[in-house]
């Protein structure tokens, strides 16, 4: 069998029990918030009779080990339970809500790549008061939290300039500059950060390669500086690009809770939190258990994209 291929098979075979530890960590997780979710649901008239008879209607009277092989054995059908407010499926809330998320997401890791990639490029390149600016950026962006750099960034913006709305939503269907202009703010605050961390990857692995003897040997043929940093440098640098990529879209996931109800944006992360707000935990799971999985299934292209750059991974599965 090819190296590459088994490596990607074996990737792919371990997802399958991270999968099922993921969703026994989230069933079991959930229950252990405070509160009983009927009661919330109910009131607090409710007589205990009515109490005990929507727990049996719910399921919830059942041992826990029986509940998680229900609620498994619906998901994997695609049914991922019906929330206790509203009564609609889980699954149609998340396919109204998950969109929203993904574009957000999408959109910071594209402008946090269009930035950090370049200006580390150049900062490896170049030395200089260009690397002592990128030090200075590096640290600012990440030790700067979210929720203050939108807060900030709402004030600027809005408060000041008069130019972008602060909250709100329109689907792009509707109207694509308007769903833009209500996506830059979020998008920038997601944004920065992820590219400091990217700036920062790129810089250390574009050091490296050009320490590299093969490099000396390179410009000693006459190669231009640019064809050897972006034909050759770059290509062999692109191993810790695409991990570290993969490793923050995740944290883009998460991060998009805050920011998502810092700027009222109904995606997964607003409906979650309204969730936990109302103890209607079948919510929480389900939003929960989705945006892990996308992590995970991130995680897992992340892997295969690397298998494919470098070539390091065919000789190691191969002896």
């Amino acid at each position: 069998m090819n190296g590459r291929l088994e490596y990607a098979l074996r990737r792919v075979l371990l997802t399958i029990p991270v999968l099922f530890a993921t969703s026994i960590f989230v069933f079991l997780l959930i229950r252990l918030v405070p509160g009983d979710p009927v009661r919330t649901m109910l009131g607090i008239r409710a007589t205990p009779d009515t109490i005990a008879t929507v727990r049996s209607q719910l399921g919830l009277d059942h041992p826990l080990i029986t509940q998680y092989w229900d609620w498994l054995r619906n998901a994997l059908h695609g049914d991922l339970g019906q929330d206790f407010i509203s009564h609609e499926k889980i699954t149609s809330l998340l396919s109204v809500s998950m969109p929203i998320t993904l574009e957000l997401t999408i959109l910071a890791m594209l402008l946090a790549l269009v930035v950090g990639v370049p200006l580390g490029i150049i900062v490896a390149a170049k030395s200089g008061w260009t690397r002592r600016l990128s030090n200075g950026f590096v640290i600012g962006a990440i030790s700067i939290p979210d929720f203050w750099l939108g807060i900030m960034l709402v004030l600027i913006f809005t408060g000041s300039l008069h130019l972008l709305p602060p909250t709100g939503w329109v689907a792009f269907t509707d109207n694509p500059a308007q769903n833009l202009r209500y996506m830059v703010l979020p998008v920038l605050t997601l944004a920065t950060g992820q590219s400091a961390y990217i700036l920062r990857t790129t810089r250390a692995a574009m050091l490296g390669t050009l320490s590299e003897p093969y490099i000396a040997f390179l410009r000693a043929k006459g190669l231009r500086q640019r064809s050897i940093v972006y034909l050759h440098a770059l290509r062999n640098s692109s191993g810790p690009i695409v991990t570290v990529t993969g490793i923050q879209f995740g944290v883009l996931l998460g991060g998009a809770i805050v920011i998502e109800n810092l700027f009222a944006l109904p995606g997964v992360g607003r409906l979650i939190v309204t969730a936990i707000s109302e103890r209607n935990y079948v919510v929480v799971q389900g939003g929960v258990l989705v945006v892990a999985c996308l992590f995970i299934l991130v995680n897992l292209i992340t892997d295969l994209v690397h298998g494919l750059l470098d070539p390091r991974v065919e000789e190691a599965v191969s002896r």
